[in-house]
C-alpha cells in the first residue's frame, strides 16, 4: 500500500464535468492498494496520515498536524502508484490489487478517517478523474505500508 500525501490550500476532484469531492485546507491523499495489502496496513496508514506534523505553527515550523489546523482530507484512489517501471517503458501493474479488493479498502479508508473526526471527501473509484489542487509549500510525502 502506498500513499502520496500533499499539503494543500484547496483541492477538488471532477468526474464527467461534475465536482464529486472538494476540500479547503488539508491533505490530498492518493492511495494505491497492492495485491497483498491488508485492512491492518490500511488502518496503520489512516491513523498515521492525520498525525503527520506538516502544517506550520506560529513560528513557521512544521509542527502542527491535520486536526490542529482543522484540516480536511481529499482521498483519491490511484493504482498507478503501484506501477513497476524497472523493465521496458510500459508500466506493469502486476502487483496492484484486484479492483474489488482495492475498492473495498479505499471505501474503508473513508470510515477510518471519519472515525477519527476528520472531514474526508473523495473521488470515484475506477473513474477517470481530474484532480485540481493548490499545493502548499510544496509539501509532498510518500508513505508505504
Amino acid at each position: 500500500m502506498r500513499a502520496v500525501i500533499q499539503r494543500v490550500y484547496d483541492a477538488s476532484v471532477t468526474v464527467d464535468g461534475e465536482v464529486v469531492g472538494s476540500i479547503e485546507r488539508g491533505l490530498l491523499v492518493y492511495l494505491g492498494v497492492g495485491e497483498r495489502d491488508t485492512e491492518e496496513q490500511l488502518k496503520r496508514i489512516c491513523e498515521k496520515i492525520p498525525k503527520i506534523r506538516c502544517f506550520r505553527d506560529e513560528h513557521g515550523k512544521m509542527n502542527l498536524d491535520l486536526k490542529q489546523v482543522d484540516g480536511q482530507i481529499l482521498l483519491v484512489s490511484q493504482f498507478t502508484l503501484l506501477a513497476n517501471l524497472r523493465k521496458g517503458n510500459r508500466p506493469s501493474y502486476d502487483h496492484a490489487a484486484d479492483p474489488k479488493i482495492a475498492e473495498a479498502l479505499y471505501d474503508k479508508a473513508f470510515f477510518l478517517f471519519e472515525e477519527q473526526g476528520i472531514t474526508v471527501s473523495g473521488g470515484v473509484f475506477g473513474a477517470h478523474m481530474h484532480v485540481r489542487y493548490t499545493n502548499d509549500g510544496p509539501v509532498t510525502f510518500t508513505l508505504d505500508a
